[in-house]
């Protein structure tokens, strides 16, 4: 991440995201492992616009009109900021965000690379007052070539809509356990938009019944992101949650994907142990910061 005195950032924003896919992809998929988390959030609001409430927010920061910097944001959730190279785009970005106007709702806090998450939230929190908390620490991984796992019992499959109850059942208890966030309409969301739409698939590993799920969502241009991965807490210990992951990763391959990635949580030395043992490699660490009020609102 660098500076430059010379003239000034300039930020566009979009309406589009076909638009703004347009505008950022050559900037973004540059670095395509470190971007699959903007890459797929506005490759997913392409295809189903109505996942968020209200206008996301989608901006591409430029110095002489060369991109140096992207972001969106998909209320409630997060500010989504690139790799910068140009680190003056951290604070236009917060400038452009704040000049939205009263009924746009701010940011309940960012993810991005760590030094680029840590720099916006010291812009960003203290004009208005708010403490920032990392919430998670995360490090994203990409695999080239898979490497199956041996000897676990059982077989993979797509899940179907009979599968809806349980998927739903799963991906909340993945985001209590994972995330934190207990709202229970967010699973709901995410399992029947993601099947009505086809923005999501889900895939089980079975050994005489469901045992494992993951799934994929936010296509980039070469490739895929992974997630969520859950095995119940009693199913844990037999390699499901691998042997489901290398499943779906290879019906990516097979489905002409260069590349599939995924986040994992560096509190995790299991999971991040379980993906490097089938081949996936470590890219990049990235924070999610949640900004607060100073007496803890």
């Amino acid at each position: 991440m660098t500076g430059d005195a010379s003239g000034r950032i300039d930020i566009e924003r979009f309406d589009d995201p076909a638009v703004f896919l347009e505008a950022a992809v050559p900037f973004l998929v540059a670095r395509e492992a470190e971007h699959n988390l903007i890459l797929g959030i506005a490759s997913s609001l392409v295809v189903d616009p109505g996942r968020v409430t209200g206008s996301p927010y989608l901006a591409l920061a430029r110095r002489a009109g060369t991109p140096v910097g992207a972001a969106v944001m998909t209320p409630p959730f997060n500010v989504v900021l690139s790799c910068m190279d140009d680190e003056a785009a951290i604070a236009a970005f917060a400038t452009d965000l704040a000049s939205r106007g009263p009924g746009a709702p701010p940011p309940p806090g960012v993810t991005g690379p760590v030094e680029v998450a840590a720099a916006f939230g010291r812009v960003w929190a203290p004009p208005r007052e708010l403490a920032v908390h990392r919430s998670i620490s995360e490090r994203i991984y990409r695999i080239e070539r898979l490497i199956p796992p041996a000897g676990i019992r059982g077989s993979a499959r797509v899940a179907t809509a009979a599968d809806r109850d349980l998927i739903v059942a799963w991906c909340q208890a993945f985001l209590v356990e994972a995330l934190g966030r207990t709202d229970p309409t967010e699973a709901v969301t995410i399992v029947d938009r993601g099947m009505r739409t086809g923005s999501r698939t889900f895939y089980l590993w079975e050994d005489g019944s469901p045992v494992s799920l993951a799934g994929s969502n936010g296509p980039t241009p070469n490739g895929i992101r992974i997630g969520p991965v859950y095995t119940p807490p009693e199913r844990r210990g037999h390699g499901y949650g691998s042997a489901v992951t290398a499943a779906a990763t290879q019906a990516q391959f097979d489905a002409g994907r260069r590349y599939v990635f995924l986040f994992t949580d560096l509190a995790n030395p299991t999971s991040n142990k379980i993906y490097r043992s089938i081949g996936y490699e470590p890219v990049i660490d990235v924070d999610q910061l949640s900004f607060e009020g100073i007496d803890g609102a």
